[in-house]
């Protein structure tokens, strides 16, 4: 498929939290012909997550915290079960997931298994998800967790049996894609 495209016009809409844009373009379609579009995109950064897991509990460290546009979407309370995840500040996947790790769980790890990449929402955020795994262990807690005051963060940290986190995944309890995503990669590769 050729990928012949032309940006003619891109306006910033809003910049708050991320930047979300208007952008018309024209592309060459499969077909020969030529298409202008116009479509809005969402640009908040990439981002890191990741599941951390214990082998010999058999468990998993998965947070809780209220997700606004998942409120306003049918979700009652807007409570969120998650992977730790962070948007990266700087150009490195590994050290933002290990300083979110950090700040959101209060575990300190120093090796991190990076998994695969995605985009989570191409039709609308630009955002590439770097996504990883990590063995923990009890003496690598350095604190309860919860988030950066600064950064509004209100985050519940939960331990759950593998199997119990993997059901609730099951039964619709988690909701989250990179979090679905994590436990199924964990199932196939480390808990079979």
């Amino acid at each position: 498929m050729n990928t012949d495209i032309e940006i003619l016009e891109n306006t910033i809409i809003a910049q708050n939290w991320a930047v979300l844009r208007k952008i018309t373009y024209r592309i060459l379609k499969a077909n020969g012909s030529r298409d202008t579009q116009t479509r809005e995109a969402y640009d908040r950064g990439n981002g890191a997550a990741i599941l951390l897991y214990n082998k010999q509990k058999r468990s998993v460290i998965l947070t809780r915290q209220f997700r606004l546009p998942t409120f306003i979407n049918g979700n009652p309370e807007g409570l969120l079960i998650e992977a730790c995840a962070g948007i990266l500040d700087e150009a490195d996947p590994v050290a933002c997931i290990k300083r979110e790790t950090e700040e959101e769980t209060g575990y300190q790890i120093s090796e991190v298994e990076k998994v695969f990449e995605a985009y989570m929402s191409p039709g609308s955020v630009t955002e590439l998800l770097y996504f990883f795994v990590a063995a923990y262990t009890e003496d690598m807690k350095l604190h309860e967790g919860g988030g950066l005051d600064e950064e509004e963060e209100d985050i519940e940290v939960l331990e759950y049996a593998f199997d119990e986190a993997y059901r609730m995944l099951e039964n619709g309890q988690i909701r989250d894609g990179k979090t679905i995503m994590l436990l199924q990669y964990l199932k196939i590769h480390h808990f079979q």
